[in-house]
């Protein structure tokens, strides 16, 4: 029932603790002839004092986000990648992004109410920010559909962001094994091509002198601009002759025969026939304690950053390489895992 106290006039006229003393030193009768009975009424509510600041709070907070995802976007590129992938490449006034964050993209011609989280694949230090959005469910079905339409006007985007915590301890190693499983390759494109611009420009934040990635998937054809993402990087540090600046190893889960008759045939392509890069596409999953071992031993003294954005499974697996191959000689190469949560 409901909590009751017990009145002030009540409490003048009935003190509880001379009371208490009548009863506990006389008998009974004595303390019904001395102390009347109290009255008790209810206990004003005080509970809105707890509840207030947080509503406030959130009601600030709604507001904040209704105002910020309302203001304009530009969308400055369209481009339609292989597999039926849309990159959208954005400007809006006061954006500002790290490497790892995410978005909240809603398209009024779609839905109004409809909000959808895209990874950020820019970097910070270009112009504009950019998503990819692969056909994954009726919302992205229609936005590359009303995208692919001929009309004067581009289609009307709202962006409410950018959220998550940035990923910036990858700058933080002298080498970095990013791994990337599946659709988790997706967080890469902004810290590789950061890093680049990084890399390029002498950025004294960044002690990263050497790159390994892994890509791990079933399929390569829903990630074809990724392909385009790693030819470029292999082109631009070809020309300014930093080519050992980054290796990566590029994993085909899901395979047949037929792909690899294929691929055999044309092994000795200067570029890889599944993906049309230099460095060839290796079947099946990698043996982790080979490659730990290779960059153990191409970089005995340094401190290794593992990332990975993936599976647990694979977690567990990295986690064990990782402390199998780290020397406790102090002086000897160090393995750190880093399990980012894109």
């Amino acid at each position: 029932g409901s909590m009751r106290g017990q009145t002030e006039d009540s409490m003048e006229e009935v003190p509880p603790r001379r009371c208490a003393r009548y009863l506990t030193q006389q008998d009974g009768d004595c303390w019904h002839d001395c102390c009347k009975d109290p009255e008790f009424g209810s206990i004003p509510a005080e509970s809105w004092k707890w509840v207030l600041a947080p509503l406030l709070l959130y009601t600030f907070e709604r507001i904040l986000r209704v105002w910020r995802a309302r203001q304009k976007v530009v969308v400055t590129k369209v481009v339609m990648h292989p597999a039926r992938v849309l990159e959208l490449q954005m400007q809006k006034k006061g954006f500002r992004m790290e490497v790892g964050q995410y978005i909240f993209v809603n398209c009024p011609a779609i839905s109004l109410l409809e909000w959808h989280p895209f990874t950020l694949t820019s970097a910070p230090e270009e112009d504009s920010f950019s998503i990819h959005v692969r056909a994954a469910g009726d919302w992205t079905e229609r936005l590359i559909d009303t995208f692919q339409q001929q009309k004067p006007e581009m289609p009307r985007i709202e962006v409410d962001g950018p959220f998550g915590t940035a990923s910036e301890d990858v700058f933080q190693y002298e080498v970095a094994m990013l791994v990337g499983a599946g659709i988790g390759v997706t967080p890469f494109a902004s810290i590789l091509k950061s890093i680049w611009y990084k890399f390029q420009q002498a950025d004294q934040t960044l002690k990263t002198k050497k790159i390994y990635f892994y890509w791990l998937c079933r399929d390569t054809g829903a990630f074809a601009w990724f392909n385009d993402l790693l030819a470029s990087l292999e082109q631009k540090m070809a020309e300014s002759g930093k080519a050992d600046f980054l290796t990566y190893r590029l994993f085909l889960t899901g395979w047949d025969a037929s792909i690899a008759n294929n691929v055999a045939l044309r092994f000795d392509n200067a570029t890889d026939t599944v993906t049309g890069l230099r460095h060839k596409t290796i079947f099946g999953r990698p043996m982790w304690n080979s490659e730990f071992a290779a960059v153990a031993a191409a970089h005995p003294r340094s401190v290794v950053g593992v990332f990975l954005c993936g599976p647990g499974a694979l977690a567990k697996s990295l986690q064990k390489s990782c402390h199998q191959h780290s020397s406790l000689d102090p002086r000897k190469v160090k393995f750190y895992f880093n399990k980012e949560n894109f």
